[in-house]
């Protein structure tokens, strides 16, 4: 398969439930490896870059029923929304609520008072404004979306003085509470339950791949 337009990369998540956005460690798996080579990244002689595919992140968050965040070993991708239930409850199960006073704790009590919150905003709200402290408090945040209690929202681009959108761009961060209603972080299996229809389902799609790269994306 090879993916032409943003809605066909949408479709396809519809389909496969599970999608890491780039290399996941299973061959062919991953959006930057499905899309034909006009969408790849490519660097211009002057110096410029483009890359179609790392644009169609947030149409695709904001319209394309799915969950985006880090949730592949810790490297971002994409969630259906009717699969989402599921990782959410067996994550969750695996990685319990943060405790009372603990750095992971005042993060999402700060994203539960602003609403949602670019990454350098957060961080700068939960006092980690000191030198060295950026790389730390992304593996917080890193954690906190592995067990899907932070997603990503949208993207912020900063402007140049014509108003045009330059860079790579921030994540906006909330939590899947907010964002999608707390029915859909609720399930009617058990935490097992849930992992054996995600592996199973991961198994059917991905026949080539070993139980332990099956369980690595599921865990």
């Amino acid at each position: 398969m090879e993916i032409h337009s943003c809605p066909e990369l949408m479709d396809l998540i519809q389909e496969v439930g599970f999608l890491p956005l780039l290399d996941s460690g299973i061959r062919g798996y991953s959006a930057e490896e499905l899309v034909d080579e006009d969408n790849r990244y490519v660097v211009f002689d002057d110096g410029g870059w483009d890359w179609p595919l790392w644009k169609w992140k947030g149409p695709i968050v904001t319209e394309g029923h799915c969950v985006y965040g880090k949730f592949f070993a810790g490297k971002a991708g994409f969630v259906s929304k009717d699969w989402w239930p599921d990782l959410c409850n067996y994550r969750r199960a695996l990685r319990p609520a943060p405790v009372e006073g603990s750095i992971e704790e005042a993060i999402l009590l700060t994203l539960a008072e602003h609403g949602s919150l670019i990454t350098r905003e957060l961080r700068a709200a939960c006092g980690f404004d000191g030198p060295k402290m950026r790389s730390k408090f992304d593996g917080y945040v890193t954690r906190l979306q592995m067990a899907c209690r932070i997603i990503t929202e949208d993207f912020v681009y900063p402007t140049d003085k014509h108003g045009r959108e330059y860079g790579w761009g921030w994540s906006l961060l909330t939590t899947p509470e907010r964002l999608l209603g707390r029915e859909m972080c609720r399930c009617e299996h058990t935490p097992q339950e849930s992992f054996e229809r995600m592996f199973e389902h991961l198994r059917r799609l991905l026949p080539e791949a070993t139980d332990k790269q099956i369980t690595k994306l599921i865990k």
